[in-house]
């Protein structure tokens, strides 16, 4: 008897390790946890709505410090006429960071480009315009012209302007050579200069390259372009761009 007895016990203990064991092998349930959504880059959402802080004038923008009530924010817009207490809305723009104004002499650590500023606050969305361009941009630009482009001929190890259209899915992040002349001309906007490059090659919507240096040229110049591309491109508030070569070096051929 005692020693069945002693069987017994080495079982129930046996037993019990085993059941021990099977519960450290399963973690304790674990109660879930909030967590915070990644913020939106590159792209402001929903708008913005406050008392202006502060405001001025230049090159046909209107530059605000919108008083959120928990932060202030600058941005930017065609020129408005607004003032220091002014409620405003601003509708869904496109942040930049680092932003130098030649003409105020200052730069903006973060600002954000809006296709208008609705003095009003939230009660200015009602009438608020379909997204346009800032009034400089049209001041600034050269109208398209007529240039001749015979004889344009594609840049050893190159593509030309259909191609560049063609292929943008797999040359998008990658650097591209092309020559062409340039047909439209538009300087300062969002710090950088504006060209469209035509070669000849193309139809229409896949005959006209947008490209964004630091090099002033003029309309009717032939150049030799090199930079990177992207396909898709959204700048938001209705600019986007089906193939760009951005940050390029241009030579004036």
């Amino acid at each position: 008897m005692k020693k069945k007895a002693i069987v017994a016990v080495s079982l129930v203990l046996a037993l019990a390790a085993g059941c021990k064991s099977e519960v450290e092998k399963t973690p304790a349930p674990v109660a879930p946890q909030a967590v915070s959504p990644e913020p939106a880059v590159g792209k402001q959402q929903g708008g913005i709505n406050g008392k202006v802080a502060e405001t001025m004038d230049a090159s046909g923008y209107t530059y605000v410090l919108v008083d959120k009530g928990t932060e202030k924010v600058w941005v930017a817009g065609p020129r408005t006429v607004v003032k220091v207490g002014d409620e405003v809305f601003v509708p869904e723009g496109t942040p930049m960071a680092n932003f130098e104004s030649k003409t105020l002499k200052r730069t903006f650590e973060q600002i954000i480009f809006a296709p208008s500023l609705m003095v009003g606050g939230e009660a200015g969305k009602a009438g608020m315009p379909a997204a346009q361009m800032p009034a400089d941009h049209a001041a600034k630009a050269t109208p398209p012209a007529a240039v001749d482009l015979k004889g344009i001929t594609k840049a050893k190890g190159g593509k030309n302007v259909s191609e560049v259209f063609a292929e943008r899915k797999t040359l998008n992040g990658k650097n591209v050579l092309v020559r062409g002349k340039v047909v439209k001309f538009m300087s300062g906007i969002m710090g950088k200069n504006w060209l469209h490059v035509k070669d000849g090659t193309g139809a229409a919507g896949t005959d006209d390259l947008v490209v964004t240096t630091n090099v002033a040229v003029k309309v009717g110049d032939k150049v030799l372009v090199n930079g990177k591309v992207a396909a898709d491109k959204d700048f938001g508030s209705g600019y986007r761009y089906d193939v760009i070569v951005e940050d390029a070096e241009v030579t004036v051929e």
